[in-house]
Formats: structure tokens, sequence, C-alpha cells
């Protein structure tokens, strides 16, 4: 933790020669801190401390319900004194007219610098979890009880006027079997990885009524005599989704769950279809986004200038899509309907609390949970805006609000003479509102992992890993880079200087290279130092640690080779001649040292 502390020191110091200010009583207050109270200090409580910071911005002063656990001198807390007293007035707790841009960013940077570092959490807290898990289960039941045949109708006309076209489109797709499958990266809940997972030959009677198993197991019926193999299951032995945690914060973990090879299956291909007609329809694609956050971020930036855009966060936003609503929103279209429902997994497995059935209609490791939600999130947030108008929508009044509503998962921005109307039906229907992190009254925005105050960007740098002590800890010296690098882009110069030290005294090489290069090196708006050029590509090259990985070994033939290359998206070869041989994501991570690209 010696090596966290010192990063926090230099950063602190750095900030306040930013703000003419000292930070040495801070840092004193965070070797006590730490001392007392361990690591958990700079991942959990500064944290907190920097999401107070945001609601005392966004609602224009502080009182004591914010910053507890720290000492108070008059309006404002001891602790970063000489920043704070930059952005609020200490007598009165404030928010200045012009409070200073760098002094909110400092703070945030401090607080926020280890909110997110990987490292497991501790079994309580995950037990904790995995209990939060079934009690959102449970409020997804008890919502769907609640629920008035008059919110339903409502529901389903307005998914309707949105989504209609589009689930014509692929529910046509679905009947004259254009559904192409496809295997994710992830880990299934049967364990099959790689190439093992086109040998897989289990499959439900669910989904069998569909999408027959020797035309999606088998590469085509001249293997018939291999479908005796197949294992089809009735619905009540299907194997449940797995669900396991990730680390998210040390506060608490990320619940997912792995679903089984063959529903993952399908899943994909349905998704694929799904978002090629939502990403090609010139309204959708400026009101869902799936793979580019900027639109997002831009708007978050319109927010924080002009007060005319709130964005809004979900607390447990997957686990909180009701399947009644999916049903409900696809119910018109009964090929699509049938596909999205057969390949739903209808059972989860929870450490420590059994196997229970699903009222949700998935968690996060479906494919098919981020655009599913991200309709229904679509939907109830033009609910909510006819509500507010109090008279019904048509496909000419939604255009009005093209760039100014704008979903990415749960990421969500609307214009905020809308925001009580739409929060009242989003927590109808049972999501959650994250008031810590949703904002509109003031002028701090945050989406899709850029945060802004009155039109500057106050977005902080975060480090994901402890840092290393040897060369043999690839991960954490790939993630030591990569913080390097991005606080050298954010303009903490003195900080990097110090950082490019440590990282010496771990990995001897360490040059100037382009962000482009394989090579792990410093950045420099100075541009890159060749040390000598390539005679055969005349490239300039450096001498430095490469990342290497290796797939594992995973031999495949016969038909799982042949359904393989059926399904191959596009009609160049695969980027691995020996994908063959080897498939699935490598084991362990790697740095070699060796002459690369600068470039």
């Amino acid at each position: 933790m010696k090596s966290q502390m010192m990063l926090w020191k230099k950063l602190a110091d750095e900030s306040a020669s930013w703000c003419c200010t000292s930070a040495t009583m801070d840092f004193k207050t965070v070797q006590v801190r730490c001392e007392h109270e361990g690591f958990s200090f700079l991942t959990i409580t500064l944290p907190k401390f920097g999401k107070d910071l945001q609601k005392g911005l966004d609602r224009g002063w502080v009182d004591r319900d914010l910053f507890t656990g720290f000492q108070w001198r008059a309006g404002l807390p001891v602790f970063l004194r000489g920043f704070l007293d930059r952005v609020f007035d200490r007598s009165s707790g404030v928010l200045l007219d012009a409070p200073c841009i760098d002094a909110i960013l400092a703070v945030r940077q401090l607080t926020l610098l280890y909110d997110k570092i990987s490292l497991p959490c501790s079994d309580t807290r995950v037990r904790k979890a995995m209990r939060g898990y079934i009690d959102c289960e449970n409020d997804v039941r008890e919502v769907d009880s609640s629920m008035s045949s008059a919110d339903l109708a409502d529901f389903k006309r307005v998914s309707s006027l949105l989504f209609a076209s589009i689930f014509s489109k692929v529910d046509s797709d679905i009947y004259y079997g254009k559904v192409v499958p496809k295997h994710g990266p992830g880990s299934t809940a049967d364990k099959l990885r790689g190439n093992a997972k086109y040998r897989n030959r289990a499959w439900t009677q669910r989904l069998e009524k569909l999408f027959p198993a020797g035309e999606f197991l088998l590469p085509n019926w001249r293997f018939l005599d291999q479908y005796a193999d197949v294992d089809i299951v009735e619905p009540g032995s299907e194997m449940p989704v797995q669900v396991i945690s990730v680390p998210k914060t040390l506060k608490t973990p990320r619940i997912i769950a792995m679903e089984p090879t063959s529903v993952q299956y399908v899943q994909q291909g349905i998704y694929e279809i799904l978002l090629k007609y939502l990403e090609s329809d010139d309204k959708l694609n400026r009101l869902i986004g799936f793979d580019d956050q900027t639109p997002n971020q831009r708007m978050a930036l319109e927010g924080s200038c002009n007060g005319t855009l709130a964005t809004l966060d979900l607390s447990d936003a997957s686990d909180r899509v009701s399947n009644q609503l999916v049903r409900l929103m696809l119910v018109d279209h009964p090929h699509l309907h049938g596909a999205v429902d057969a390949c739903r997994s209808r059972k989860a497995d929870v450490p420590g609390q059994g196997v229970v059935r699903l009222a949700k209609f998935a968690s996060m490791g479906s494919a098919l949970t981020f655009p599913m939600e991200a309709m229904v999130f679509t939907t109830l947030i033009f609910l909510g805006i006819e509500r507010e108008l109090n008279t019904p929508l048509s496909k000419k009044s939604i255009k009005a609000f093209l760039d100014k509503v704008r979903v990415y998962g749960d990421d969500i921005i609307v214009p905020v003479e809308y925001v009580q109307s739409i929060v009242s039906v989003l927590e109808t229907f049972g999501s959650r509102v994250n008031t810590g992190k949703s904002f509109w009254t003031g002028k701090f925005r945050e989406s899709c992992g850029r945060d802004y105050y009155d039109g500057s960007d106050v977005s902080v740098v975060r480090a994901r890993e402890v840092f290393p002590t040897q060369r043999t800890h690839a991960t954490g010296i790939i993630s030591m880079v990569s913080l390097r690098n991005q606080l050298y882009q954010a303009g903490y110069w003195r900080t990097c200087s110090w950082l490019d030290d440590e990282i010496r005294a771990v990995i001897r090489y360490f040059p100037v290279v382009l962000p482009t290069s394989p090579v792990l090196g410093r950045h420099s708006f100075l541009g890159y130092q060749p040390e000598r050029f390539d005679e055969h590509l005349h490239s300039p090259q450096v001498r430095g640690y490469v990342v290497s990985s290796r797939s594992p070994s995973d031999p495949l033939d016969g038909p799982g080779a042949l359904l393989k290359f059926l399904i191959k998206r596009g009609g160049l070869p695969s980027v691995d001649i020996r994908h063959l041989e080897r498939a699935g994501r490598p084991h362990a991570v790697n740095i070699k040292l060796r002459w690369a690209s600068a470039v």
C-alpha cells in the first residue's frame, strides 16, 4: 500500500500547485486513516467523499449529511480544505458563483483514484451481494403483480410506436430461417470454452421447436448420424444460469450470470439481426446506442453547459427488467417472441441461495440483455414524456426528441423538464434510479465514463491494479503503464516523472513510443524516440516489452471444424491461421523483451 499512498501524495502535490494551495496536511490525514482503516480508506471511504462532492455540486450547497466521517470546520470538511474553499463558501457551504474547475477536478481525482481497483471483495460482501440478487428478484415479482392493466396497455402502445417496424423485420428473418448462430467469447455455465463450444451436443426442447439441433449443432443434414448424440432436455431439466461475482469495487462486487452454451449460441444470432435493424433505422439509432458512447458524452457535455439535459443512472438496471415487460413488448411478433423466449434461461443457480426461478428477463451475461433493457428503458422514457405532456405521442412528435433522449445501457439522457415524470414511470415499472449518480439541477453531468462541470471535462484517471513488484506480474505492469500514460494525457507530468522511475524499477526498458505502438512505453506530446530503423520494413524501432499471450491448446476437426467455418462472419479467412489448434481466452498474459515498432 506504500506505493499507492505515494502516488496519492504526488497527485495531491501536483494538484495543489495548480490551485495555489497545499496538500501537506491532507496527506497526513491519509497516512493516519490508512494506518487505522487499511486500504479500505482509499478504496471505499475516499470514493464516498468524491461522490458527496458531486451531490453538493448538483444541489448547489453542502451540509452535514455529506462528507460523513470527516472533521468539519465551519461549513466544510477540514480534509482537502485548500481545494474545497475554492469551490464552496466555507462559512455557509454554498457553491461559489464561479467555482474553480481545477479544484473540482483535484478533489475528484484524489478521492476517486482507487474507486474501481480490481481486488476481490470480502466473502461477507459477496454473500451480501448474492442476497441482494435474490431481493432484487423478489422486487421484480412484487412490481409485476402490482402493475395496473392501464400501465401495461400504455407500455405496449408506446413500445409498438417505437419498435413495431423493427420487430416486424426481425420476426420475418426468424420465420425465414435467417438466424445464423454464433458463439460468444465468454465463459458458459457448462464450462465449455474456445473450440469446445463447436462440439457442444446439448440442446433444449424449447430451442428445438424453432431452431432444430440438426441445423444449428451440425454442419448440415449429411451428418445426421451424429444427431443421435444430441441430448435434448425438457424444460424442467434445463441447466440454469450460473450466477457469479466479478470484481467491481471493494465495496461491492459485480453480479453477472453465465448462460449455458446452447442458449448463448442462439442469443448471439438473434442479437446480430436485432442490432442490424436498430442501427440502420434513422430514428432509433439516434435514440439508442450499442457500440458508440460518444453521443451520450456529447449530450452530457451539453447538459452541463446549458442545463437542458439530465443524466440518469439506474441501479441493478439489468436485474430489474421484468420478463413480463419484454414479453409484452414482443407479443405482436410471434416468431421473434417465441425465439427470444426459447433462448431465455428460466432459472438461476445463486451461490448460497440455491436454484431460483427468474422473473427478470435476464442478468448481465445474456447476449440479449443489453438490447432488451435499452428498448424497455426507451419505452418508459417516452411514456414518462407522454404523461408529462398529457397527450398521446405520435411518430411525428417523437422526432422532436431526437438528440434530446439517448439510452446506452443504463446510461440515460433526457430533457430536464421531463425528469420527474420519467423517474416516476421508471420506478413504477420496477427500475430504481440511482440518485447519487443522476444529475439534473446543477451543472454537473456524467454519462458513459465522462464527467463534466459547466462545460469543462472533469473526468478522472483511475488505478485498476495494485502496483507490481516484479516483472512476472505482467497484468500489473500493463495496468501501471496505462495509468502512467492516462495521467500524462491528463496533464499530471510531475507525477508521471515519478511513475516513470517506479516502472523502470520493475522493467528496465521503458522507451518513448506512440500510442499505436505495441511496446509498453511512455507516450509523449513531443513524439517518439526511435533507437534504430528496420532495414526490411523501414520502420522506426525501439527495444521494449511487448504483451504476449497464447490461446490454450484446443484442437478442432471433423464436423465441429466445418461448423465453425460455415457460421463464420465475413468472406475473409480467420485472422489466426491456427484457430483450429488453439482457441479461447489465454490463461495468462506475459510480456517479452524485443525490438518492435515505435509507431
